[in-house]
């Protein structure tokens, strides 16, 4: 009898089955980790007007406390994917997990903004294990063809994480200032990270590549991998896809603060953090792409989820707070979609002994646009104004539609 989840040699990735606990396992397991390592990665976002003041910043400053984070998350997922290749995902998830549980207790003792960025930057880079390792973890233990749920309710977690993290921060700002929230976020980090280690079942940590004969698929080596993962037009563009789309949303993230808090609104912490509840829509969104994507198709499912982003953000234009919410919620419901959409097709693309390589470009592109993009954003809205910020934001997922339909004709 063979173990859960493990490959019965002579049946493709795609044809074994693994028992429903199992899966429910490892997608509780993933999303959590997801959850906590977005509200730790997205913490300072409600709480950066409170940091641009004390260390006198302007919002391009203070939107450091996010880009160099997701900079180095960036920077590290490869390397990352690598070791994962070599120690196995669990390992790498749940030790990544703890490291950024650790360094987020150490956030609210930040002496100046340089040190509280060294801890930023050290715990983007144990976020990357999480962040990087996840989408290949999952197809690896549920097959190409029962991967897409599973990366939807990751997605999901990754979302409901951001949302209670920024939501964590912004509730606890007024009264315990940003060191306080930040402890508030680092709590709750921790019970995930208690649940995370729970949930993953141990025997994740066996990785089975099997062809459909049951003879093990050859090592590509890593320059092989990643030559296989950036040279296929379709995942070219799924990479594209993944920097415009998050640093567009993380522009428009990072800058709505200031502007609630700014004149004619001129909202407290607590009550302008209230727009992260859009994070609520995303996660439904994440969830039912893989609906939207078997009536559709994934190109006509990812040109639209960009185009309900954009729509989204033309919408917040007009300073009236009902039409700033009501953009908010469109373009996070578009914007999820599309990074749901777009996850789920490179990790289902992946060439057999490239997935790791495969994910950490993806996650790499991903966080780039937020760190270089949303950091960008921000210096567009202190500079020119939020209409600014929209036509840059628009623009951007404009080129984005043009490469996903150029490059995958076929698809």
């Amino acid at each position: 009898m063979e173990r859960p989840g493990r490959s019965v040699p002579g049946v493709s990735l795609d044809a074994q089955v693994t028992p429903r606990s199992e899966v429910r396992r490892l997608t509780l397991g993933v999303a959590v980790a997801g959850t906590s390592s977005f509200a730790l990665l997205y913490a300072p976002q409600p709480v950066l007007a409170q940091l641009a003041a004390e260390f006198r910043l302007d919002p391009g400053g203070a939107s450091l406390a996010i880009s160099v984070a997701t900079g180095a998350l960036a920077l590290a997922v490869l390397p990352i994917a690598v070791l994962s290749e070599v120690i196995g995902r669990r390992r790498v998830i749940t030790g990544s997990l703890a490291a950024s549980a650790v360094l987020s207790v150490l956030l609210p003792f930040a002496s100046s903004y340089g040190v509280l960025l060294a801890v930023r930057a050290a715990q983007g880079v144990a976020i990357a294990g999480v962040a990087g390792v996840a989408a290949a973890f999952l197809v690896e233990r549920l097959g190409r063809a029962g991967v897409t749920a599973a990366i939807g309710a990751m997605i999901a977690g990754n979302t409901m994480g951001g949302m209670l993290g920024r939501l964590c921060a912004g509730f606890s700002a007024d009264t315990l200032g940003w060191r306080g929230a930040f402890g508030v976020v680092a709590g709750f980090s921790a019970v995930c990270t208690v649940l995370t280690l729970i949930a993953l079942p141990r025997t994740s940590d066996r990785v089975h590549r099997e062809d459909m004969s049951g003879a093990p698929v050859p090592s590509r080596g890593v320059a092989a991998g990643m030559a296989a993962a950036v040279r296929t037009p379709v995942l070219r563009a799924q990479y594209v896809v993944a920097f415009v789309g998050m640093g567009t949303f993380v522009a428009v993230y990072n800058s709505i603060g200031f502007r609630l808090l700014d004149e004619p609104f001129a909202l407290s912490s607590a009550v302008a953090s209230l727009v992260f509840l859009a994070y609520a829509a995303g996660a439904v969104s994440s969830v039912t792409a893989g609906t939207l994507v078997s009536r559709i198709g994934k190109r006509r499912a990812l040109v639209g989820a960009l185009f309900v982003t954009a729509v989204g953000a033309t919408l917040t234009v007009p300073d009236s707070l009902p039409w700033i919410v009501a953009g908010i919620v469109t373009l996070t419901t578009g914007f999820f979609a599309a990074h749901s959409v777009a996850n789920g097709w490179a990790a289902a693309a992946a060439p057999e002994g490239a997935r790791g390589q495969v994910s950490g470009s993806y996650t790499s592109a991903y966080y780039l646009g937020s760190s270089i993009a949303g950091a960008a954003g921000a210096a567009v809205y202190g500079h020119g104004g939020w209409t600014w910020l929209v036509v840059a934001v628009v623009t951007s997922l404009g080129g984005g539609v043009v490469v996903v339909t150029l490059n995958t004709r076929r698809r």
